[in-house]
């Protein structure tokens, strides 16, 4: 509670700030389009104040949402499950639309998503490929949007600091990590042993957006811990981060029936630091998607066949990457 009496006053706050630089900063955009500049600074500041104003919505819509289904109420946390997922993906769609004139983001998905009414019946577990600014959003606006599933997340215990996100994310099934008990494995394993028909949880294994950095302290880490013939084939991947085995391991166990579903994509990933996103705006080439299914009857059934399943299909992933990534991608 002690958070979100910073955190929504802070938004409120920042509104007006915001929509008067993006006000100065429109001006001169309309005088570097003239000059057939690029107009970054509208461009960055307008998605801001739009974000911004999406955040506010999303907050009325949480606070409306209870007041309609307090608790107590009989179908009421189901009915604020349901509403929070509608909300979710309104929100998601208009930022995905705002990005494109803004950002010039355009998304490819091969093969075709499936529609809802075409979802087989079992769970599924998403395992994606994490780098590059705001890739998580597009996985789970995919997965709400366009193939109608209720995705299950896991996020980073630093996005609570958006309120809207806080309090919307607070009503479906989710967890954040680091867990409060530091018991991170069973936060997962609760999470995924929950799934029922249509719902998909959300994981990202490399634990974090890939660099060169990370990539040689994930192997060196590898080594360290005597897992030599792992960090021997780290090595040879040179896209994505050696993925790590524990929430995996931890979401399989507790969801022995649900398929899994791996991701891969390119084109958020020449995007590696303020300079080059600063660079990169508007994006110049589509991002693209791939993603494959796996039975659960193909998955390995041990503990050390699943560690080493993961990394095969990791490799598959940096493969596809390596074959798709357009000039300036970073890599290793």
């Amino acid at each position: 509670m002690a958070r979100r009496t910073t955190t929504v006053p802070l938004l409120l706050a920042l509104i007006p700030v915001v929509a008067a630089v993006f006000a100065v900063t429109a001006l001169a955009g309309a005088v570097s389009l003239a000059a057939r500049r690029p107009a970054r600074p509208a461009r960055v500041v307008g998605f801001l104040l739009l974000y911004l104003l999406a955040d506010c919505a999303g907050l009325v819509a949480a606070a409306t949402l209870y007041v309609r289904h307090p608790p107590g109420r009989r179908g009421a946390r189901e009915a604020r499950v349901a509403g929070a997922y509608a909300v979710l993906a309104r929100l998601l769609t208009y930022l995905r639309a705002a990005a494109r004139p803004l950002f010039g983001l355009d998304l490819s998905i091969t093969p075709r998503v499936p529609a809802p009414a075409e979802q087989p019946g079992p769970p599924l577990l998403v395992f994606a490929r994490h780098a590059g600014p705001g890739d998580s959003f597009l996985v789970l606006h995919v997965l709400l949007g366009q193939a109608g599933l209720r995705p299950y997340t896991v996020l980073k215990g630093s996005l609570r600091a958006d309120p809207c996100l806080d309090f919307l994310v607070s009503e479906v099934p989710h967890c954040f990590l680091p867990a409060p008990d530091g018991r991170d494995q069973e936060a997962i394993g609760a999470l995924a042993a929950a799934l029922g028909p249509g719902d998909a949880l959300v994981l990202f294994p490399e634990g974090g957006n890939f660099t060169p950095r990370r990539h040689r302290r994930a192997v060196a880490s590898l080594r360290r811990h005597g897992r030599l013939p792992r960090a021997a084939r780290a090595t040879r991947l040179h896209y994505v981060l050696p993925p790590r085995d524990a929430g995996v391991l931890a979401a399989l166990e507790a969801a022995p029936t649900a398929d899994v579903i791996f991701v891969a994509h390119s084109g958020l990933d020449v995007i590696d630091s303020v300079r080059s996103a600063w660079n990169g705006i508007p994006l110049h080439q589509p991002v693209q998607a791939h993603w494959w299914r796996v039975r659960s009857g193909d998955i390995p059934r041990t503990r050390e066949a699943r560690s080493e399943w993961l990394l095969t299909q990791w490799t598959r992933v940096d493969a596809w990457i390596a074959a798709h990534a357009p000039p300036g991608t970073t890599h290793v």
